[in-house]
């Protein structure tokens, strides 16, 4: 597959090669509201102007919008330059989408009244496709909702191919948000997701290109995640998995000490070079300026990414089995 250029624009909007991520900002809590928004302006100030919240990343009342809700009003004048993703339309307790028209409009209204006003939404993703709800419906009530004026556009996430041709044949999607980074590849399969994109014209944006932390080359052994590290319970952080896993890390580690940069920083520029707009996040705001520093990869830089990928089985699903049953398959 031939590398194409990172999208500059989505839902009409310029936006800069590398975006930014807000999920641990809020998901596991803990971090104060004027903390938070220290790694957000430092994205933003590093050119990262494409931003991914979520309904679901915290509880109903303490997730992006309510952290969106205090950054823009700390920072008023930044919410032009912000060309704003928000996922939403999912139930985080129970893992389950309500991508029913009721359930749609509940969502972005909701996220709407929290905002109140500083904001406005640029694009709303339903977070996974409901298999209750045939595809179309949920596209025509997002069309709607931007017809309305209450978004300005709409994406798809973990869809397959054929979510793609069927929700373009009733309105056209801003972007499509997938997972991928050196570790997680199914999208780029022939006549996949990528390719679907490509055709239609499609920006594509690359969740998770660290792979939770793989990629940023902090992980040797099992004992370098603390005890109560949520991603012990995840399949490619068990004993065995770990083991195996480590050495394509080792491997990008080795291109990144060659190059003089970082184990993240080539990571994400692999995205980069798939034509996809990579959103690592941070809490930490060091480590956003150091995602969002461009590093460019040679020919043969990406031919030895392509070696080390060739020689190094990945080990486990990348979701726990909870969340499998509404992932792109």
């Amino acid at each position: 597959m031939s590398p194409v250029n990172v999208p500059t624009t989505i839902a009409g909007k310029a936006v800069g090669p590398i975006g930014f991520g807000m999920m641990n900002l809020t998901l596991f809590g803990g971090i104060p509201l004027d903390e938070a928004i220290k790694p957000m302006k430092t994205a933003l100030d590093n050119g990262a102007n494409f931003w991914n919240a979520g309904t679901l990343y915290g509880p109903p009342d303490a997730n992006s919008l309510h952290l969106l809700k205090h950054y823009f009003t700390a920072y008023p004048s930044d919410a032009s330059r912000i060309v704003l993703s928000v996922k939403g339309a999912y139930n985080a307790a129970t893992h389950t989408p309500d991508c029913s028209p009721e359930g749609i409009r509940a969502s972005v209204d909701e996220c709407l009244r929290v905002l109140d006003g500083t904001k406005t939404i640029d694009l709303f993703e339903c977070a996974r496709v409901d298999p209750k709800v045939p595809i179309e419906t949920s596209i025509a009530t997002l069309a709607a909702l931007v017809r309305e004026g209450k978004i300005g556009s709409y994406g798809l996430s973990e869809v397959n191919a054929e979510h793609i041709r069927r929700a373009h044949a009733v309105y056209p999607p801003a972007a499509v948000e997938v997972e991928l980074s050196l570790f997680t590849r199914t999208v780029l399969a022939q006549g996949g997701v990528v390719d679907t994109c490509r055709e239609l014209g499609i920006p594509l944006v690359g969740y998770s290109p660290l792979d939770r932390g793989w990629l940023a080359g902090s992980f040797k052994t099992l004992d370098d995640l603390a005890a109560d590290d949520f991603r012990r319970g995840w399949p490619r952080f068990q004993p065995g998995a770990f083991e195996s896993n480590v050495r394509l890390a080792e491997e990008v580690e080795k291109v990144a000490k060659r190059k003089g940069c970082t184990s993240a920083q080539v990571a994400i520029a692999w995205v980069v070079k798939q034509g996809v707009l990579p959103i690592p996040g941070s809490t930490k705001s060091e480590r956003v300026a150091e995602n969002m520093k461009m590093v460019e990869l040679t020919g043969d830089d990406v031919a030895e990414l392509q070696a080390a990928v060739d020689k190094t089985e990945v080990v486990g699903d990348r979701y726990p089995a909870a969340f499998q049953e509404y992932l792109s398959k």
